[in-house]
């Protein structure tokens, strides 16, 4: 197991290096197609040039290169991963550190994925479990007919109609109502309160997981039902072994390798996807910054938080590669 894991980690450090140069030769090709952001950023109201060539010197832009399209900058590159390995990701159009921006967003959306990844990994694999044992039987049907539908609902619909006709409709009269606990109306909360930093995240948790729920239901059943008819099952149930002890120990550890896959990628998605969750019910986190420095054409922080999140996709994938020796030994020795 110990040699599995330093090999993943040997194996990072490429990962992780060639992630970031592409992360960097695609922002500095649209630097080179589109233009100086710093010059967008005043649009026809120019300052003078001295002050343009400050803000660029300031914000590492006023290298020769970027002048140049088709440049991949590798000096700059170099530049950057000096200020990465300090937790130096930049400072925006304002002078705020990025990463400063990013730590005070960050455990905000941290909170909304780990909601989101347990209603869909709970709910998800609990149903993709009772389809796969009861295939072509209603709870089956009835799975699949479900996981259907929330994955044709895209996320800025599904979130909509849930601000709706959950959170205004059902949510809105609990708590202005004397009977329900106050928890109950802050599960179904339209915003996020900062008094209930958990609570109020529920909601758009479960709109976040959802797509991600029906997508683990489908991979744990229909993998659950090919382990089911393999030779070790009907060894195991030919000597005698009950059928919790069957297909809670040895035929779902098998089934849910596919589902950790699944689910090391969705981080990233999830991280991702928070954008539009957090832009439909105000919440304040990483993707409301992204928004905000798209609108405000700030491209330091958009490069900055992208980098980061970038970093958390390629650690949560070396944990999932890590998660795979625990499930299977026989992944160690491949």
């Amino acid at each position: 197991m110990g040699r599995y894991v330093i090999r993943r980690l040997i194996q990072f450090i490429p990962v992780i290096l060639g992630t970031l140069f592409l992360l960097h030769v695609l922002s500095t090709l649209t630097i080179q197609i589109v233009g100086d952001p710093v010059r967008a950023l005043f649009g026809p109201n120019a300052p003078p040039q001295a002050v343009i060539e400050e803000l660029q010197a300031r914000y590492n832009l006023d290298d020769s290169c970027l002048d140049q399209t088709g440049n991949p900058c590798v000096g700059l590159f170099v530049d950057r991963l000096g200020q990465y390995a300090t937790g130096d990701f930049g400072v925006n159009f304002r002078g705020r550190s990025v990463a400063e921006m990013f730590l005070e967003r960050f455990p905000v959306t941290a909170r909304l994925t780990i909601i989101a990844l347990l209603f869909e990994i709970i709910v998800g694999i609990t149903a993709g479990v009772l389809a796969g044992l009861r295939k072509d039987k209603f709870i089956d049907n009835l799975v699949r007919f479900t996981t259907v539908l929330l994955i044709a609902f895209p996320v800025f619909v599904l979130g909509s109609l849930t601000l709706l006709f959950v959170g205004l409709k059902v949510g809105l009269p609990l708590r202005n109502s004397n009977w329900a606990p106050d928890w109950l109306g802050q599960m179904l909360n339209v915003g996020y309160d900062p008094d209930y930093p958990w609570l109020s995240l529920v909601l758009p948790g479960i709109v976040l997981g959802a797509f991600s729920l029906a997508a683990i239901a489908r991979l744990t059943r229909t993998s659950l039902i090919e382990n089911l008819r393999s030779d070790f099952v009907r060894t195991a149930r030919a000597k005698g072994l009950t059928t919790k002890r069957t297909v809670g120990i040895h035929t779902l550890r098998n089934s849910l390798i596919p589902v950790i896959t699944y689910i090391g990628i969705d981080i990233g998605f999830l991280l991702g996807g928070s954008l539009v969750t957090e832009g439909i019910f105000n919440i304040p986190g990483v993707g409301q910054l992204v928004f905000l420095a798209i609108q405000a054409n700030d491209a330091p922080v958009i490069i900055g938080v992208v980098t980061i999140l970038t970093v958390v996709f390629l650690i949560s994938n070396l944990l999932v590669d890590i998660l795979y020796a625990a499930l299977d030994p026989r992944i160690r020795y491949e």
